[in-house]
């Protein structure tokens, strides 16, 4: 008989962490929930996943029972909503971030309450403004800011039995309050409580940063459905409600959440595709940079696939949904990257075991310094006029020890590192592989859309009628650039805007007015007349089957083979020659290889479909 296979794991995502101790926290206290396997919660990404056989309803309760919540109980999907403070930045995203919690509320408010006795009594004391009432307001930061702090403590000594950050600061805070340092313990308490609500800001940014790579897609989708208890013909020919027979299937904007496998959508030219699916019916020349990185459109036909986030060339398109929104290549990407950053790196782990034992050690050694020199050396436990005392000391001790800082300092860099190479269209594997490049001897890079442009140039123009050995010097392949350029004024089509770039950059006196009656033909070319001539610009593929081009057919083809796209020239159904456009060499490819190579690394790579000579 085979074993049961293992119950699935549940994820959920965490709020109301503001530092990776927080993490750990949640994740021993739900370990010691009856049945559970193991717990594992990612500061990086909020999300915690159980494994064992115990009940969501009990995990949601641990959690919220040491102070924290569930956004969205067993939540599996890879995008949430984003943080508070996500649509601002900088200062005044902390400020939203600060009032959207009621801990973090509380820290602010403690802030100003402990302005004055900071100003008067600490920088200004010369004033001679010391006032019983700054003490109060002291002592009054203290609690509200110290309230969170004091209460995570207690739930961490009851639930876990450990000793904590806020065990730590707890006790320095109280202990200071108990000498009579009331401005030092507000001020280290509310200090300590801004600084864990700047770790939680930081860290939701990065989140968000990650999340929003969701906004390539559009919202809302314009989906082919028929028409639904139809008033008009409510009673015609037996039709009694549901879908029309009459009306037949009418253009809807949804949402595309409610989009299900198989409806069918509409995409007209210039939106951005927001669901993956195949192509029913429609030619156009797809963007699909967002995602690929390719430099130049892809055609797209009947059956081809097409991505969620790229962008609709010059045809509409009707698409059949092949992917749920949850599904779709853009969320998939997200989930590579949040799964990615799941993963420890080695030196994280290092600082997680090391600050398990450092924080109980610390409260130890403040022990022991306040205890050993008065019990053995007959120093003053507490302060006299002519010493600090003892206590006092360790209470500095335990402020000046605390580990908040190192601890996450590690996973917060990798996640900037991460989610900063995501944004800029580089997917990192996880921390120990983001530590690994320290180490690496070869970096292989793909040409088109890396070391190339993400955007096509003009590379070569050759005319029918061409006698020179080079065209830069031919009147013929001037005047064919200027009669293309003409036409292409009109087009909003990336190669468009390569043939006008390279024309105005050639300088040729060759000019033609702009094109009259311009027509986009999805999927073959642009059709325009110019001074009365009708004048084609298309593929290759497109002229093989309709005109005669047989001087430059083997330049073509090898032009194909060095990958660059050539688009021929006919005017009046006459061939007049061809151009062809490539991916232009980024200007700040050679300063990053030798960068690289002064870093250290000694073998560089290209990857290419080219043949030697062009890639060279």
């Amino acid at each position: 008989m085979n074993p049961a296979p293992p119950p699935a794991a549940q994820i959920f995502r965490i709020t109301g962490m503001d530092c990776a101790d927080c993490a750990r926290s949640i994740e021993r206290g739900v370990q010691r929930l009856a049945g559970v396997d193991e717990a594992m919660l990612n500061f990086s990404l909020g999300t915690l996943k159980v494994s064992g056989e115990v009940a969501a309803a009990a995990i949601v309760a641990r959690v919220r029972e040491l102070g924290y919540d569930v956004a969205d109980e067993a939540a599996t999907g890879p995008v949430g909503q984003p943080e508070s403070g996500a649509k601002h930045r900088g200062l005044r995203g902390f400020l939203h971030y600060l009032l959207a919690r009621r801990d973090t509320t509380l820290a602010l408010i403690g802030a100003l309450l402990i302005l004055p006795g900071l100003i008067f009594n600490e920088f200004l004391p010369m004033l001679g403004l010391e006032q019983p009432l700054f003490d109060v307001m002291a002592v009054g930061a203290w609690l509200t800011a110290g309230f969170p702090i004091a209460r995570s403590a207690w739930r961490s000594l009851r639930i876990n039995r450990e000793i904590n950050i806020n065990v730590l600061m707890t006790i320095a805070a109280a202990g200071a309050v108990a000498i009579g340092a009331y401005t030092e313990a507000g001020l280290v308490i509310v200090l300590f409580a801004i600084g864990e609500a700047l770790e939680g800001y930081t860290a939701a940014q990065a989140r968000d940063s990650i999340r929003s790579l969701m906004q390539l897609a559009p919202a809302a989708a314009t989906v082919l459905a028929p028409c639904l208890d139809c008033r008009e013909h409510l009673g015609q020919d037996g039709y009694s409600g549901g879908p029309c027979p009459f009306c037949g299937l009418e253009e809807k904007r949804v949402p595309v959440s409610s989009l299900q496998v198989t409806d069918r959508i509409i995409v007209k030219p210039g939106e951005r595709i927001p669901m993956d699916g195949r192509v029913l019916a429609g030619q156009s020349g797809v963007n699909q940079a967002p995602i690929t990185g390719e430099s130049l459109p892809v055609d797209k036909i009947a059956g081809a696939e097409v991505f969620a986030g790229s962008i609709n060339g010059e045809g509409v398109l009707e698409i059949a949904v092949t992917r749920l929104a949850a599904d779709n290549t853009i969320a998939r990407m997200i989930r590579l990257v949040e799964e990615a950053q799941a993963q420890r790196a080695p030196a994280q782990r290092f600082v997680d075991r090391f600050a398990a034992l450092y924080t109980p050690a610390v409260v130890a050694l403040a022990a022991l310094v306040a205890a050993i020199p008065p019990l053995f050396f007959a120093q003053p436990f507490w302060a006299t006029p002519d010493h600090q005392g003892w206590l006092y000391r360790a209470l500095a001790l335990l402020v000046v020890a605390c580990p908040c800082a190192l601890v996450i300092s590690t996973p917060v860099s990798l996640i900037s590192a991460i989610s900063n190479a995501a944004r800029h269209g580089v997917l990192i594997k996880g921390g120990a592989y983001l530590e690994a490049l320290s180490q690496i001897r070869a970096i292989a890079f793909d040409k088109t859309g890396t070391l190339t442009s993400g955007q096509p140039a003009l590379v070569s123009v050759r005319a029918a009628t061409c006698q020179e050995e080079s065209a830069a010097s031919c009147p013929q392949c001037d005047d064919l650039l200027a009669l293309a350029a003409a036409v292409e004024r009109r087009s909003e089509h990336p190669l468009a805007r390569a043939i006008v770039a390279g024309w105005e950059q050639r300088g040729s006196a060759h000019r033609y007015p702009a094109s009259e009656g311009v027509t986009a033909l999805a999927g073959q070319g642009v059709r325009g007349r110019v001074n009365g001539r009708d004048v084609f610009i298309g593929s290759h593929s497109f002229f093989d089957n309709n005109l005669i081009h047989d001087a430059h057919c083997r330049d073509i083809a090898a032009a194909a083979a060095a990958g660059q796209t050539a688009m021929l020239v006919s005017a009046d159904d006459r061939y007049l020659g061809y151009l062809t456009v490539a991916g232009a060499v980024r200007a700040d490819s050679p300063a990053i290889l030798a960068e690289l190579r002064r870093l250290g690394v000694p073998r560089l790579v290209m990857l290419t479909g080219d043949d030697a000579a062009a890639a060279a």
